[in-house]
């Protein structure tokens, strides 16, 4: 199983998202075609209800941390509550550019 794979089947077993989206970036980095070192993740769950944006992340981070400590070099977190889902007209943030080489 891929590492983006493993990743897919985390969130959806542990968010039961209502959206969720995870796009390896890693050829927009020095990682180069076919690695699996940057993913941006876009969750939407309930599961985020009450929680403020640091605790959402600490969950997220908790739960991929064998990934992290693997070879995830970055994560790039989008994650939101249906509500706020619905206030952003359910669109996917754009990535950030990379600031160059040596990622």
């Amino acid at each position: 199983m891929s590492v983006q794979q493993t990743i897919e089947q985390k969130i959806q077993l542990e968010f039961q998202p209502h959206f969720f989206s995870v796009e390896n970036e890693s050829h927009l980095h020095s990682s180069g075609r076919g690695a699996e070192s940057h993913f941006k993740c876009v969750i939407v769950s309930n599961v985020f209800e009450g929680m403020r944006k640091v605790q959402r992340h600490q969950r997220v981070y908790q739960l991929l941390a064998d990934e992290l400590n693997g070879g995830v070099h970055a994560l790039a977190l989008h994650l939101f509550t249906v509500e706020e889902w619905g206030e952003l007209n359910e669109k996917i943030p754009a990535s950030t550019k990379c600031a160059g080489v040596g990622h």
